[in-house]
């Protein structure tokens, strides 16, 4: 089976923590609810309406979550690459695999986020988290799923994949590696290093 690697995005491969709450402090302001940003960026990684959820009446998420979109979409283009994301994506290419991008940022955004960040891979799959996630990285084959965050580990253990937790996120390398995590790195510097293992058969 050929290698077939993916990876998380934000906080991940993309820095883009600043904009996320920089768009909610903007959605906050403009409907007057109090949003925690501390407590967003602890949970960040979760689709948009599901983070929404938890600071509005469910019949406001959807204008909140439109909201967000228009404000996020400006501040992407201030988006940069995470220290060692490009060569990560470009070693897997080098090891005549293929990169996909398994991300819970919506379609509608995700565009804007990595043309800003020069960010490219074979495959994004848009819009998934947690189980979802697991789906998706089992139906492409995925050797390995990379990412900052508990749910993507668990994410790649539910999909026989190796899971490479880099703490470039909300959480530890101690963290990742409760979760699920058979490889952690602090960042994406050293995952070239990695690939042999990376390389090794799925589990069934």
């Amino acid at each position: 089976m050929g290698l077939l690697v993916g990876f998380d995005l934000d906080g991940t491969l993309v820095d883009s923590r600043p904009q996320i709450l920089a768009a909610f402090a903007a959605v906050a302001a403009e409907t007057g609810t109090r949003i925690d940003p501390a407590v967003v960026g602890g949970r960040m990684g979760l689709k948009l309406e599901d983070e929404l959820g938890h600071w509005f009446a469910p019949a406001d998420v959807a204008a909140a979550a439109a909201a967000y979109r228009r404000h996020y979409r400006e501040l992407a283009t201030r988006t940069a690459p995470l220290p060692g994301a490009l060569a990560a994506l470009a070693a897997v290419k080098a090891a005549g695999g293929d990169t996909a991008i398994v991300t819970a940022k919506h379609a509608s955004t995700v565009g804007a986020c990595l043309d800003a960040a020069g960010v490219a891979a074979d495959t994004v799959v848009s819009y998934v988290h947690g189980p979802e996630k697991a789906a998706v990285l089992r139906r492409l084959g995925a050797v390995a799923y990379v990412g900052d965050t508990p749910p993507d580990m668990a994410a790649a253990v539910t999909a026989g994949a190796v899971g490479v937790g880099v703490a470039t996120g909300s959480f530890t390398e101690v963290e990742l590696r409760a979760a699920g995590a058979q490889v952690t790195l602090a960042a994406l510097g050293g995952f070239a290093a990695c690939l042999a293992v990376l390389g090794a058969p799925r589990q069934s």
